[in-house]
């Protein structure tokens, strides 16, 4: 038994006797932005620091509309955050035209997830 246990804690130290450090995981929006690339233009790539920028980018938009959408299930005393609630926080928080073509790519994302009408 005394065997097994040095064993393993030998795996799992490095060549100068210290603990292998585990790498932080960094969630990113990097994979689903190359993937939006892919599709508006198969022959682009994007440089790390556009990269950088894209998911700055992409953050501070879902974190505005989720605090508006958190607002305005405040403001009408309501426990749930519903898509009702996100579609008029992306109508006040995006400008214009941009709001119109997010409300209908949301509602068709919704409609595919939920099995509606095909």
């Amino acid at each position: 038994m005394v065997a097994k246990k040095s064993a393993k804690k030998a795996a799992k130290t490095t060549e100068g006797g210290k603990k292998a450090r585990r790498k932080t995981r960094k969630e990113t929006y990097a994979s689903y932005i190359m993937k939006i690339l892919r599709q508006v233009h198969p022959n682009f790539g994007i440089s790390k620091k556009s990269m950088l920028i894209m998911n700055s980018f992409v953050e501070d938009t879902f974190e505005r509309i989720a605090s508006e959408a958190g607002r305005l299930c405040k403001y009408s005393k309501r426990d749930t955050l519903s898509a009702r609630e996100v579609q008029t926080a992306v109508r006040l928080v995006l400008p214009g035209e941009l709001s119109k073509h997010a409300v209908s790519e949301g509602t068709k994302a919704v409609t595919k997830f939920t099995g509606g009408a095909k």
